[in-house]
């Protein structure tokens, strides 16, 4: 089976990209926008592109020409501050990658979506695929991946032959995530050991956050593509992480704050450039409701291997040791790298992609 995968270099398309390489049944084309310098002979055949240019549908119809599906994983986490590039990535890029699938005929997408393509919880029971796909407004994040499922629902009403999957998944954590973690989270100028010295966690009493591990994820895309399973899929770990979860795993004490508070020192040092976190990523956090992934394990067979407490701790222990992978985006975090990208570049949060 021919697997075209978008986003093939961060956390989600690393763990993909093993998974199938260790089934030996699958000849694989990694995109991403940059592509590893050493590249195995035994491994994927990468291909560069940009999916916020509109340029890119010609490469795209090109590598996905006589594919047997396509994994589309692209997605933008920051510079937090351009939301119009931010857009161009992930909305953009879903569009220009649908309308190469429909201009050349594939048998199947699969679409990375997510828990915050769903309308704010109502009380604390786990909502199944049939919960409303509407954003939580103050969260660009949420938007665009509405905005892409939009995209999604038109490209089914016109499109013939073609299996639609959707999976909206928990947050995504594995340890050689740790280093992207940091650069997304954390100030130039703080070392990765700041993880682990936290004294103290200001957050709101009512955050609950459904949580996966990565190589889940990649085993329920693979048993997706196996059996041709179209339709919407919830994935995530039985128990969402909830905050005092949270600041358990940092070693830190857990202060019980007003959501309202924390998000006012939030937007006043992102505002500030003095952190990179934009604030509707805790509007985002106090809204996302808890999963039932029971469609997952009834039709596909899927079941997490890896429960929520395991995920956020090795995610923790691989942000605090700065951990890597061999892709830029999973590449190593420094204070002297991020500093040196500051006086260059600007702050992570502003600064323009080359």
């Amino acid at each position: 089976m021919r697997v075209v995968i978008t986003g093939a270099s961060g956390n989600v398309g690393t763990a993909l990209t093993r998974r199938l390489l260790e089934a030996g049944e699958y000849d694989i084309v990694a995109l991403a926008r940059r592509i590893p310098d050493h590249v195995a002979v035994d491994g994927p055949q990468w291909v560069s592109v940009d999916l916020s240019s509109r340029d890119s549908g010609f490469v795209l119809r090109r590598v996905i020409r006589g594919a047997d599906a396509v994994v589309h994983l692209a997605w933008g986490f920051q510079p937090s501050h351009q939301v119009p590039y931010l857009e161009a990535v992930g909305v953009g890029g879903t569009h220009r990658v649908l309308d190469a699938i429909a201009s050349v005929g594939i048998g199947q997408v699969v679409h990375m979506s997510s828990v915050g393509a769903y309308a704010p919880k109502r009380g604390a029971c786990p909502v199944d695929e049939h919960w409303p796909v509407e954003a939580v407004p103050s969260s660009s994040y949420s938007r665009h991946k509405v905005a892409a499922e939009r995209l999604l629902d038109s490209f089914e009403e016109s499109t013939n032959g073609t299996a639609v999957t959707r999976l909206r998944p928990g947050i995504i954590g594995q340890r050689s995530a740790g280093s992207a973690l940091l650069r997304y989270a954390l100030p130039a100028f703080l070392p990765a050991k700041t993880i682990g010295a936290v004294p103290v966690l200001p957050m709101p009493a009512g955050l609950t956050i459904p949580i996966v591990h990565a190589d889940d994820v990649a085993d329920a895309i693979v048993r997706v593509l196996r059996q041709r399973a179209g339709g919407a899929y919830n994935l995530a770990a039985a128990a969402p992480v909830s905050a005092a979860m949270i600041a358990e795993a940092l070693g830190a004490r857990w202060v019980a704050t007003p959501a309202r508070l924390v998000r006012v020192l939030m937007a006043a040092t992102w505002w500030a450039r003095l952190q990179p976190v934009a604030p509707g990523w805790l509007d985002l956090a106090c809204a996302v409701p808890a999963l039932d992934s029971a469609r997952a394990e009834r039709e596909l067979g899927w079941a997490p291997v890896v429960d929520a407490e395991t995920v956020l701790r090795e995610t923790i222990a691989g942000m605090r040791h700065a951990a890597t992978g061999i892709t830029a985006v999973l590449r190593q975090r420094t204070v002297l790298g991020e500093l040196s990208d500051l006086i260059r570049r600007g702050p992570v949060s502003h600064r323009r992609q080359p």
